[in-house]
Order: structure tokens, then C-alpha cells, then sequence
């Protein structure tokens, strides 16, 4: 298992629990959502748990940011034989001439006394 496989497992991992991190938490109250009656969305909740959900997205998409940044120098390290290894092949390759066209094929002729 490469170390570019491993970051990326580990960018889908941190990736998802952002997006539950995200779902997770209650709406502030600002922008759009107050203005089409979510204003009754503010009242209660606790200023603990809405602390940890935020400095957890914090914490969630700086390390996803790390990652994606690690998992780029990964593959900027790999050697270059196997990144291109893909689009190279061990085979010569043809570099003669392309045949001259064949010469036309002769009309066959036909007994037209039949």
C-alpha cells in the first residue's frame, strides 16, 4: 500500500467527519435563515457543545488541509519511472515510414458472349 493511498483514506475519513461535524450544528441565526422565520432557531442550546463542534470544524478542516497538502508532496516525490509508468511502455517504438499504397487493384474482366 502506497503513502498516497494511505492519505488519501485518510482525506475521505477527516472529509466525512466534517460534513457530519458540519450537519451537526444548530444554525447562528444570521443571513437568509432569519429572514425567512428561522429566528425561533436561536433560543436555547449549550455553549459547551457548540464550542466543541466549532473549534472541532476548525480542527477537522485544518487537518484535511494538511493532508491534501501532504498527499500532493507524496506524489511529487514518487520517482518520475513510477508516475509515468502508466503512459510509457518498455516496447520500441515505430518510427519507419508508413508502407506505400498498394497498387490498384486490376479490373477483372468478364466474357460479356455469356
Amino acid at each position: 500500500m502506497s503513502t498516497f493511498t494511505i492519505f488519501l483514506a485518510l482525506i475521505i475519513i477527516v472529509a466525512f467527519l466534517l460534513v457530519v461535524v458540519i450537519m451537526v450544528q444548530n444554525p447562528k441565526g444570521g443571513g437568509l435563515s432569519s429572514s425567512f422565520g428561522g429566528g425561533g432557531q436561536q433560543m436555547g442550546g449549550v455553549k459547551k457543545t457548540t464550542d466543541f463542534l466549532d473549534k472541532s470544524t476548525w480542527t477537522l478542516a485544518t487537518l484535511l488541509l494538511v493532508l491534501i497538502l501532504l498527499s500532493n508532496v507524496t506524489i511529487m516525490d514518487a520517482p518520475a519511472s513510477a508516475a509515468s509508468g502508466v503512459f510509457e511502455s518498455d516496447e520500441p517504438v515505430n518510427t519507419e515510414a508508413p508502407a506505400t499504397q498498394a497498387p490498384a487493384a486490376q479490373p477483372v474482366e468478364t466474357d460479356s458472349a455469356q
